[in-house]
């Protein structure tokens, strides 16, 4: 069961993902996060420190992780781009540096609409931020080294019959 933080009134049972970003070799960051979350099934790694995320795939199997590769993911082998569909909702994720995120999200948004996605994830900013838009949103969980702007952090999402709600949080 989980409970909306703004009205604090339950909102019934919900699919949780996990979204983590740029760990650039802060493994013990990724690991304390696991762990700290052993409840949530679907985890979403989005590039720079893809092979350090895939490593801890064979301590952590009862998760389903969800990777894709960055920038300063030079010779990794996992695509800059995925999509799924978990529990009905489309999910579009990727780095982002092939998207021009830093310069804003406008191309994710139109991205979304093409392929009719409720959620975008992507990271390369180190910047946590959450957008919502046309029932689209759009969520960078910042990283969990290095953040450009606040503390380190990195997402849950909650996915309940009445809708989808991020949480970004502080490591």
């Amino acid at each position: 069961i989980i409970y909306d933080k703004v009205s604090n009134m339950m909102i019934g049972e919900a699919m949780r993902i996990l979204v983590m970003s740029d760990c650039h070799m802060a493994i013990a960051n990724a690991e304390r996060v696991l762990e700290k979350h052993g409840d949530i099934k679907h985890v979403f790694f989005l590039g720079d420190g893809a092979s350090a995320i895939d490593e801890m795939k064979s301590y952590h199997t009862d998760k389903s992780f969800h990777i894709v590769s960055g920038n300063c993911d030079m010779f990794s082998t996992f695509p800059d781009y995925g999509e799924t569909v978990i529990d009905g909702v489309r999910i579009a994720y990727m780095h982002g540096h092939r998207y021009g995120v830093k310069y804003g999200t406008e191309s994710l948004f139109k991205l979304a609409q093409s392929i009719n996605a409720s959620l975008v994830l992507y990271g390369h900013t180190h910047i946590a931020s959450v957008e919502y838009r046309d029932g689209i949103y759009v969520i960078n969980p910042g990283a969990l080294s290095g953040s450009r702007e606040g503390p380190n952090g990195y997402a849950v999402i909650d996915v309940t019959s009445q809708g989808i709600v991020p949480s970004i949080m502080k490591i």
